[in-house]
């Protein structure tokens, strides 16, 4: 395992954890403007929770979705999913902290640790897996309302959620990936003992033919 790469891949899947727990409660997931005068002109931005909508004066105002049932299938998708991307998240960490070859926990079991930090590495792709599906079946839904000719509802526009959501991804893959592959699994040829032969080793000069053939008996060679 390459410490350096491991440092390097742990910062950018904390980077992308803590991206990812920002991006789930932001509110500008999508955003609409509605042009009027000075007065009238308002913002209405949604994301996985609540709807809000702010006028020119500052006044925000924001309600939760009543229902859960009510709501449309991929957002109930979006919200497994990027629940799913912090569970994933936080066990990928707890196990890169342990598993990288720097840390002194775990004690000196480099093959367990190579395993740790591969599982890691897993969870971490998982995690950025799980954002970047989210993100995108959600501003899939946001253009296709948008371009949609027959759409009478508001249509939306994709909001900064979305942008640090797919950073989150783009982060936790890349950490994951260089911890998958800077670990090696279950290999232990770096670390195995140098071999000794068995039985004991006498050292010096070879004895002599006549030294050695009077070593043997008489009845030997009966």
């Amino acid at each position: 395992m390459d410490p350096i790469v491991e440092v390097v891949a742990l910062i950018l899947g904390f980077i992308g954890w803590v991206m990812v727990g920002i991006t789930l409660p932001n509110r500008y997931w999508r955003t609409s403007t509605v042009d009027g005068n000075v007065i009238t002109t308002s913002t209405i931005y949604e994301n996985l929770w609540m709807s809000c909508a702010s006028d020119s004066t500052g006044v925000h105002n924001c309600r939760e979705f009543p229902s859960l049932l009510a709501l449309n299938g991929y957002i109930q998708a979006s919200r497994a999913l990027m629940i799913t991307s912090i569970v994933c998240g936080t066990f990928g960490l707890l196990l890169a902290l342990i598993g990288v070859q720097c840390s002194k926990a775990g004690g000196e079991n480099y093959v367990l640790k190579g395993r740790l930090a591969g599982t890691a590495g897993v969870l971490f792709i998982f995690q950025g897996l799980c954002t970047l599906i989210a993100v995108s079946w959600y501003a899939f839904n946001i253009t296709q309302e948008f371009f949609n000719p027959l759409h009478a509802g508001t249509k939306y526009e994709i909001g900064e959620g979305l942008y640090m959501g797919w950073c989150s991804a783009v982060l936790a893959i890349a950490g994951g990936a260089c911890l998958t592959c800077s670990c090696q699994m279950g290999t232990e040829e770096k670390y195995r003992l140098p071999y000794q032969a068995k039985g004991t080793v006498y050292s010096g000069p070879a004895p002599t033919r006549s030294v050695a053939a009077s070593t043997y008996g008489r009845n030997a060679y009966v």
